[in-house]
């Protein structure tokens, strides 16, 4: 790939609700809902700005919802087994559809994502879609559905807890009750037998913090022995490769998959290459929480992409809030030393706080060091957050989503930072503060800068913290430095977590002269987020010397320093 992916990851039944009225909990007659339609070129291309190459609209595919859509012909679905009003994303009840509140005209919806995804394109960017292979919601039924496709357990045989040929698992002889109220009388939510549930929970008995509100998918795999039956091909495997080729021909142009590492790896090994047999440029992102397995999900199952939440962001989210020290990020380095073209980093995703809530950062102005090292660490993706960009702080309990730091998936709500942004589709900085658009202003500085500059898009990685840790200039605890070089370019990152600034006098080996194959002398450089320039020495002999501001960071770029 020629171009490091930025994702902008956006919840549409949230980004484009202009509504400000809202009532915690509410209906979607009540808080209204986004649309599809409302993405226009001129909202394209003020994300495009940002330096995005890539839009992940979430919540795409028809998700169970309380909400009746009955009289579009849309089956309802039993509000005690969906979970807040407008339900989760990823409770899927028709692979086949499009959410019926994200269109203006609902039974028009098809239509209008088509239109999305080609108003995406013609703005330079890519459509990434969720691909939710591991649960269903309880009640699945697609009435969208090309002909000749049954739905999931239409021929399961109920009686049997596991057979390869069933597309769910069953709990024999046993009726669904979780520890939530499902309801009496005609409202009643009744299931028997009962399914397993979505997070591994194979008992007829979920908690309320279990996934309720989802059925796992059978895959061939017999947890009970832990066999797996995976000859003759599971009806579940077709069914999802049927799925996948759906979505392509409708112009998506890669799949973030929930959960991707609770589906067997042997599925995805058949799968990607089947996809991109006649889709080769389909990228596939897992969402995947063990670094153990990182290896296996590249070069077994094919993905190209992967999440590094447990590595990357939860070291980052230590140093800002825990005084982790950023020593540490060497460890990450190494950790995952080799894959880094494979890696997704980012500092927020709808699973996670705020950087700006006060349970993580509790101050926008702080991301920075974070955001650097996140985009220039490693030439794989980088993602942000819709509203990230101008420090949303997810301070709203907007219902079944309670005040967490977290934005939430499962309301009918509007996100106040975006909202003022997008200005009724205006899409004009009027309504933001100062400190909103400086902040803007940042992401676009760095977000661009991946691509400008070979050396962050395709360049080598160098750790300078080895040759600095007994070095008086620099703490170890508090900063972190690195090199990136690619032919005839050599950038240098500093990051400086402490709050206060500092003078740094970095050390640079002569081993980094010998492997990059650098040249040492003095020459003019410029620092690439403020435009500064200044002459800079980059001698094994002489320290580099900068200054970074608290909670700063910099990023040296010297041309003509190889051999």
């Amino acid at each position: 790939m020629n171009t490091k992916p930025i994702i902008y990851q956006v919840l549409p039944r949230l980004f484009t609700n202009y509504n400000a009225d809202l009532t915690p909990g509410g209906t979607l007659e009540q808080n209204g809902s986004g649309k599809l339609n409302q993405i226009t070129a001129r909202v394209l291309d003020g994300i495009k700005e940002l330096g995005v190459t890539h839009v992940w609209y979430t919540g795409i595919i028809e998700h169970a919802t309380a909400t009746d859509f009955s009289a579009a012909g849309i089956a309802p679905d039993n509000p005690k087994v969906v979970k807040g009003v407008a339900g989760s994303p990823y409770a899927i009840k028709d692979y086949y559809d499009v959410n019926p509140f994200l269109a203006e005209e609902v039974d028009n919806r098809m239509a209008e994502f088509e239109a999305l995804v080609e108003r995406t394109h013609k703005a330079g960017m890519k459509v990434l879609i969720d691909f939710v292979p591991n649960h269903t919601a309880r009640q699945y039924h697609s009435d969208s559905a090309p002909a000749g496709i049954e739905d999931f357990g239409a021929r399961d045989n109920s009686a049997a807890e596991f057979l390869p040929s069933n597309n769910y698992y069953y709990i024999s002889r046993q009726q669904f009750v979780p520890s939530i109220d499902l309801g009496e009388g005609d409202e009643a939510y009744i299931e028997f037998p009962a399914k397993a549930t979505g997070n591994d929970c194979f008992t007829a008995f979920p908690g309320r913090d279990d996934w309720y509100e989802t059925v796992k998918l059978n895959y061939g795999q017999n947890y009970a022995d832990g066999s797996k039956h995976f000859q003759p091909i599971p009806d579940t495997w077709f069914k999802m490769l049927h799925i996948l080729r759906f979505w392509c021909g409708k112009g998506v142009d890669g799949f973030r998959c929930d959960m991707a590492f609770m589906v067997p790896t042997e599925f995805w090994q058949w799968a990607i290459p089947n996809v991109k047999e006649h889709y080769p440029d389909v990228i596939f992102i897992a969402e995947i929480y063990d670094t153990g397995l990182y290896r296996e999900f590249i070069d077994v199952a094919g993905f190209d992409y992967l999440y590094d939440k447990v590595n990357l962001y939860d070291t980052l989210r230590g140093i800002e809030c825990n005084h982790i020290s950023a020593a540490q990020l060497t460890r990450c380095w190494q950790t995952v030393n080799g894959l880094e073209p494979h890696l997704l980093n980012f500092l927020e995703n709808h699973d996670e706080q705020r950087f700006a809530s006060r349970f993580y950062a509790g101050d926008a102005a702080r991301v920075l060091p974070s955001l650097a090292v996140s985009a220039f660490i490693g030439t794989g993706a980088m993602m942000i957050y819709a509203g990230q960009e101008l420090g949303e702080k997810g301070e709203d309990a907007e219902g079944f989503s309670g005040f967490d730091g977290r934005t939430t998936i499962f309301d009918y709500w509007s996100v106040d930072t975006t909202r003022r942004w997008l200005d009724d589709g205006n899409v004009t900085d009027r309504l933001l503060t100062d400190d909103e658009r400086r902040l803007r202003r940042l992401y676009a500085r760095v977000l661009n800068i991946c691509n400008t500059e070979r050396a962050i898009r395709a360049g080598r990685f160098f750790d300078l913290m080895y040759v600095n840790y007994d070095n008086p200039d620099v703490d170890p605890h508090r900063q972190y430095v690195f090199l990136r070089c690619y032919a005839g370019e050599t950038i240098l990152v500093a990051v400086n977590f402490a709050d206060h600034p500092v003078d740094m006098k970095i050390n640079i080996p002569g081993h980094a002269f010998e492997v990059l194959d650098l040249v040492e002398q003095s020459l003019l450089a410029t620092e690439l987020i403020s435009g500064e320039t200044a002459v800079k020495h980059f001698t094994r002999e002489r320290p580099f010397e900068t200054r970074v501001d608290a909670a700063g960071a910099v990023v040296w770029r010297m041309r003509a320093a190889t051999r």
